[in-house]
């Protein structure tokens, strides 16, 4: 009979971090021979079923390049020369497939001990992140991830809510593979708008309310001083509609012109822009107020997104782009045939080549001189190139700026940045619908969290019982609405767009962030109750856990580091969402028949090192995706 032992001098590389791959390993030793087929190849083609009545692991015959004519047959062949295994089962022959089923007692023997030995560990795979496997010294890839990114005193819309999901779930996915991450906020905190705002806190601010909420208050004195610029602006606007058909019409137009340069002399967005030319000349005066604006807000922005377990390295942004930089880009544009003049703008015309015509033209700079976000963004990937040498630049931005990234990647490879251009990748994600509170339009991320979490509030105190055994309630009531608020979020593929629903996403009910809690606070209470030590658990004689129930509990949790791997190449939080309900349904459908309180104390002690093992693979999924597991609720 083959054994495990054949393993232990196996010519396939064993990941520790992934126990399956013992099965791999072992699977491809024993075919390998029968299908005269290279082992590295059988192992890695053997992939998870989609349902355990398909097995655990399974194998497309036709993938290993063999005749389609032959491969019923050979499926049938190998099959029946499989030898038999202390592992796993004989397969079963399906057709083209052959499915491998692991035998109960290894898998449990191996699974739950692992769990409970890596804990927080169980799933990650630092070796993915090495320059080189077979070289550690050599360090490890680096990953710079831009996401959230909001304009400060602009509302905080959706596309912001789901550019800090995704991002702060990417770094966490690419930290679970051994990266070196970067997470940097790129705000936008730069232009004429600040030379507006600067002006509406003279008359309008107070420094009391900008001490306490300063997003907040900010956005209203710029919503304030909007209701002033606007009519003159519009007044300006009917003036030079005035001044047009007056010239076409041959009339003298000495007074309108020059009522029209009063008006615009003494408008608020002209002091605006002379404002904030000081701003860009230096004006230490000017600069100084930007500068209170833009660290208040930051101050601000690192409490909220704390509340989402989510923290930068940097806070960048427009600013933060030199103008050397910006002037270099497009220096280098001109110079390497890349930009040309049209109508006095500057454009890159990426519809000359047939592979780039549907990039269409990108203006580079205005006909007035002024600069674009494009050589704001050039600058930018060039000066992140130069800091952090990194292997990877994302940029996590909605799909509505696919054109504007798709344009960026491809010009700073025609500018001779190749490298750089193809270490450059964007995330993009569909848009929220109606993202609204029952007090009217939400404005802010805050806003948004505090609703959900004063309903999860509501909901929780429909169970007086209950809510009188949670320690701090309320917080865990705001925990609760950020989870029902992420995993809404995280329950589709990025590309799709959602409806935002506050009863769907606050219900127990379906695969809901709440039940998702439910979840991981019951396997904490039966912890709890069963009142077991560590040391109980390891000793535990998992022998005993026989019924189906168990069996394929702890087939779910040996696919979790599968899971986690398959995440980083799909980047979907959905790989990992779609994982835990599965996981968390079996878990449910166990509780009946895998009872712990009341049982003997030997078979008490393996159920519930398996149920332990479960908590652990649900902790460990959950702040994955930046969650944060509650114990009672």
């Amino acid at each position: 009979m083959a054994t495990s032992k054949n393993v232990e001098h196996s010519p396939i590389a064993f990941e520790e971090n992934n126990p399956v791959n013992i099965y791999r390993s072992h699977i491809s030793e024993l075919l390998a021979p029968i299908a005269q087929k290279p082992a590295r190849d059988i192992y890695d083609r053997l992939s998870w079923t989609q349902t355990f009545d398909k097995g655990d692991l399974g194998l497309a015959v036709p993938s290993l390049r063999v005749p389609p004519k032959e491969a019923s047959a050979l499926a049938t062949k190998w099959g029946e020369n499989f030898p038999s295994s202390d592992l796993v089962e004989k397969p079963v022959v399906a057709g083209t497939f052959l499915q491998f089923y692991f035998k109960p007692q290894p898998l449990l023997k191996l699974i739950v001990p692992s769990i409970l030995q890596k804990k927080s560990i169980y799933g990650t795979n630092s070796k993915l992140g090495l320059r080189d496997e077979s070289d550690p010294s050599k360090g490890r890839k680096r990953a710079v991830i831009e996401f959230s990114s909001p304009n400060i005193a602009k509302p905080f819309h959706a596309g912001h809510l789901r550019s800090t999901i995704i991002g702060g779930f990417l770094s966490n996915v690419h930290l679970a593979a051994g990266w070196d991450v970067i997470r940097i906020n790129y705000l936008g905190d730069w232009g004429r708008q600040f030379g507006l705002l600067a002006i509406a806190f003279e008359q309008y601010g107070s420094e009391e309310k900008l001490q306490k909420d300063p997003i907040g208050h900010l956005f209203d004195i710029y919503v304030e001083i909007n209701k002033v610029s606007k009519p003159e602006e519009d007044e300006i606007k009917e003036k030079k509609d005035e001044l047009k058909i007056a010239t076409e019409s041959g009339k003298d137009t000495t007074s309108l012109t020059k009522e029209i340069e009063a008006l615009e002399s003494k408008s608020t967005n002209e002091k605006a822009r002379q404002y904030f030319k000081r701003m860009e000349d230096g004006d230490e005066a000017a600069l100084t107020i930007w500068g209170r604006f833009r660290d208040l807000s930051i101050e601000r922005y690192k409490k909220t997104y704390a509340r989402l377990n989510i923290e930068y390295d940097y806070y960048s942004g427009e600013s933060q782009v030199e103008m050397e930089r910006m002037d270099r880009a497009a220096k280098q544009l001109e110079e390497s045939g890349v930009s040309e003049n049209s109508a006095g703008a500057v454009i890159v015309d990426l519809t000359k080549d047939p592979k780039t015509k549907k990039l269409g033209k990108a203006l580079v700079r205005k006909r007035d001189g002024s600069t674009l976000y494009l050589t704001r963004d050039i600058g930018e990937a060039v000066k992140r190139e130069e800091l952090y040498h990194p292997d990877k630049i994302v940029y996590v931005v909605a799909s509505q700026q696919d054109l504007h990234l798709a344009q960026l990647f491809k010009i700073l490879e025609l500018m001779g940045h190749r490298e750089l251009a193809a270490k450059c990748q964007h995330i993009n994600f569909g848009m929220v619908q109606g993202m609204s509170s029952r007090k009217g339009t939400v404005k802010f991320l805050d806003d948004i969290l505090r609703e959900v979490g004063e309903k999860m509030h509501e909901v929780m105190q429909k169970n007086q019982a209950k809510y009188e055994l949670v320690e701090n309630p309320k917080q865990t009531a705001d925990t609760l609405g950020i989870t029902a608020v992420m995993v809404q979020d995280m329950t589709g593929k990025r590309i799709n767009g959602y409806e935002f629903s506050l009863e769907r996403m606050t219900s127990f009910e379906g695969d809901t962030g709440p039940y998702l809690q439910y979840a991981h606070a019951r396997l904490s209470s039966i912890t709890r109750k069963a009142g077991l030590s560590v040391e109980d658990l390891e000793s535990a004689d998992l022998s005993l856990l026989q019924e189906s129930q168990a069996i394929n509990l702890a087939r779910a949790l040996a696919s979790w580091p599968d899971v986690v791997q398959n995440t980083f190449r799909t980047q979907e939080p959905v790989t990992v969402l779609s994982y835990l309900f599965k996981m968390t349904h079996t878990l449910s459908s166990s509780y009946d028949v895998l009872q712990v309180v009341g049982s003997e104390p030997e078979l008490k002690k393996a159920r519930m090192a398996l149920y332990e093992a479960a908590r652990q693979v649900l902790n460990n999924g959950m702040k994955l995706l930046g969650l944060s597991p509650v114990e009672r609720m």
